[in-house]
């Protein structure tokens, strides 16, 4: 296991990487870092295989004391880098959640939540965080559902983020709903997973005409990897 020193740690036992996040930490240059090394060793990967998130904690006050809009961008561009990798993702939610800790819990592909998980939109006491994560969740449940989250900082239990589709799951023992989940990544093309991905995001904002050239394609490059199989069977 390698050591990292703002979000928390990256190993890769048996094939799966994995990275613990620690909310209560406020966003630094490190924390860039630490995300962008796991998202090389992601895609330096052949075969995919699973990225795994564990994400826990809360920022308290000051948080964003030491920030900026240049570390807050470089932030949002891992972060969509880490929504975009050729690999699956599966966030481990405990406990609060805001923060780093929610942005990098709503961007995996499979969300699993522990009863006592909250998601929280980090409040000031004037105003909540206006980050991506509000945006995020916009897309995941719609506008009027995450209303008062997004605008007052209501924390989202674990009953409600599922209800909501926010979480895919909650479990009392997530490491083995977790098993579970890279099980089935595991034989899954990673490349290919990533191309449904973005198919999936663009089904929620471009028009028919629009989408059938990149469906298309991806029908034309499975039949092709289907036939080159046969040739080689």
């Amino acid at each position: 296991m390698s050591a990292v020193n703002a979000v928390g740690a990256v190993s890769d036992p048996s094939g799966v990487l994995t990275l613990t996040v620690d909310g209560t930490r406020p966003l630094t240059a490190g924390t860039v870092k630490d995300l962008t090394v796991l998202c090389d060793r992601a895609e330096d990967r052949d075969t995919g295989g699973t990225v795994t998130l564990r994400v826990t904690g809360a920022p308290g006050p000051g948080w964003t004391d030491t920030l900026d809009v240049a570390l807050v961008t470089k932030w949002e561009r891992v972060l969509r880098r880490l929504e975009r990798l050729p690999a699956g993702t599966v966030a481990l939610a405990t406990g609060d959640c805001g923060g780093v800790a929610l942005d990098v819990f709503l961007v995996a592909d499979i969300r699993i939540a522990t009863p006592d998980t909250r998601l929280l939109v980090p409040f000031d006491g004037e105003s909540t965080w206006p980050g991506m994560a509000t945006f995020r969740l916009v897309r995941l449940a719609g506008a009027a559902r995450v209303r008062r989250s997004v605008l007052f900082g209501h924390p989202l239990t674990a009953s409600e983020a599922l209800e909501l589709g926010i979480a895919d799951e909650v479990a009392e023992g997530p490491d083995a709903a977790a098993a579970a989940t890279e099980q089935l990544i595991e034989e899954l093309s990673g490349k290919e997973l990533a191309i449904r991905r973005q198919l999936l995001f663009d089904a929620q904002h471009t028009s028919f005409e629009e989408a059938l050239g990149p469906h298309l394609a991806a029908c034309d490059r499975a039949l092709r990897r289907s036939a080159a199989a046969e040739e080689a069977a």
